[in-house]
């Protein structure tokens, strides 16, 4: 902590605030910075746990990885793990995630008790659901750092089961939004109790829930680390077994499915690639220097392909539109797969604010389904980059839906004001970045500043 109030304090009066970050899961390509970054290098661990309370102290800078590392040491786990290894706990919670959970649990910010957050103004405040700060509370998920940045939170754990049972079962994509309605509602499943959920979509023909359940199966999980790959997996077995360390981390080893784009799922690269770098953080890394470097496209270029655009997003979207949804993304976009993970936020509200959440709005007592989609399309004659993203968000507002921030974002003003209530974030702004040395919502969003 000292290290960042010393950091803060360096900062010639005036400069804009960030994070000296060295690794992000967002997807927002951003220039070189001009000025040095907030210390955050000594926020990085878990402060205490109590395991009677389950309940945890956990510094903002904290991965998930060196998280969970400690809680199931207890038999313990966050009510929500995203997907990823090396999402922070305080990343999770301005940024948002999700995870199989979710139906359930809602998102990350809604098993936080409390929280100490560095604002603009360079005080530290704790924030909570009710109380002095609690407009400060609600309005920070989903800010993107334009509130400030959580240095420490004090969140929620859930007992684990030594391994989770799984049932990947086909559903056509004309029933596929009931089932899920059903499956949430009543959280169970053909006989089983659900304690997860998600699924994949291959094509309109070709769709599957897989069903997660606490176990203690007396058998080795499997194991996809390794040769085999998880998602495909889904469509080759019914049934399945995985330790609860390996299940939270099953889409990390191959970065979903995008591990694909470097080889790593062709066999003899696979038997070469070290385990140890088949993970997120790796591939995202190569990524930033494509980003930086080009060389890729470069290549794409020399050879007449032509000019692909990025298209990285997650929706969510009311169950009862999904179908609509799909069958246009899929017509119109194209890519496959996607993943389906269903969200509804907790009830009862648990350490939620009684104002809700209001920089991302969804409406209590409603099942959503987050649909994921991670790749490139090409630009097609007459079409500019962009134009794709952009018919995404059209589609998703005409459905009812929203979109998260963590990569790119086309709205105007007026439009991304409405979608991110922008008006309760500027009212808490001014009590807390009298300044504005933040960098606002809808220009790190939309400006990728």
């Amino acid at each position: 902590m000292q290290r960042l109030t010393r950091s803060y304090g360096q900062l010639p009066a005036g400069d804009p605030i960030r994070l000296a970050k060295h690794t992000t899961n967002l997807f927002r390509p951003r220039g070189r910075p001009q000025t040095p970054g907030l210390d955050v290098s000594g926020l990085t661990g878990v402060v205490s746990l109590d395991a009677a309370a389950c309940t945890a102290d956990v510094q903002g800078m904290c991965t998930y990885e060196d998280l969970v590392d400690v809680t199931l040491a207890h038999g313990l786990m966050p009510l929500v793990v995203p997907q990823l290894r090396t999402i922070t706990l305080g990343g999770a919670v301005a940024g948002l995630g999700i995870e199989s959970s979710s139906f359930r649990h809602g998102l990350p910010h809604e098993s936080v008790l409390e929280m100490d957050l560095l604002v603009g103004s360079g005080q530290v405040v704790t924030a909570a659901p009710t109380g002095e700060h609690a407009d400060l509370f609600a309005t920070f998920p989903n800010s993107y750092g334009a509130l400030g940045y959580a240095t420490r939170l004090r969140i929620e754990l859930q007992p684990v089961s030594p391994q989770v049972a799984l049932r990947h079962v086909s559903v056509p994509l004309e029933g596929l939004a009931d089932t899920i309605a059903t499956v949430v509602e009543t959280q169970s499943c053909d006989g089983w109790t659900v304690d997860f959920v998600d699924g994949v979509v291959f094509s309109p023909d070709e769709a599957y829930l897989t069903i997660g359940r606490w176990a203690d199966t007396g058998r080795s999980g499997s194991d996809y680390t390794a040769q085999d790959v998880y998602y495909r997996s889904i469509q080759a077995r019914t049934h399945d077994v995985l330790s609860t360390y390996d299940y939270l981390w099953r889409w990390d080893t191959d970065w979903f499915w995008c591990s694909a784009a470097f080889g790593v799922q062709q066999p003899l690269v696979r038997r070469a690639w070290p385990r140890r770098w088949r993970r997120s953080d790796v591939y995202q890394r190569l990524v930033a220097l494509e980003n930086r470097y080009g060389v890729y496209s470069a290549l794409q270029h020399w050879r007449g392909r032509p000019e692909r655009e990025r298209v990285v997003q997650d929706v969510e979207v009311p169950v009862e539109r999904l179908a609509e949804f799909l069958v246009w993304f899929d017509a119109e976009v194209g890519m496959r797969p996607v993943w389906l993970c269903p969200l509804r936020l907790r009830e009862p509200a648990g350490a939620g604010s009684a104002r809700g959440w209001p920089l991302y709005p969804l409406e209590p007592g409603r099942t959503y389904v987050n649909v994921g989609f991670w790749g490139t399309v090409p630009i097609g004659p007459g079409a500019a980059p962009g134009d794709v993203n952009r018919a995404i968000e059209a589609k998703v507002g005409e459905v009812g839906g929203h979109k998260s921030l963590y990569s790119d974002s086309y709205y105007d003003r007026a439009e991304f004001d409405r979608l991110y209530h922008l008006a309760d974030l500027s009212a808490v702004q001014r009590d807390y970045d009298p300044q504005d040395r933040l960098t606002g919502l809808f220009e790190k969003a939309v400006h990728r500043r």
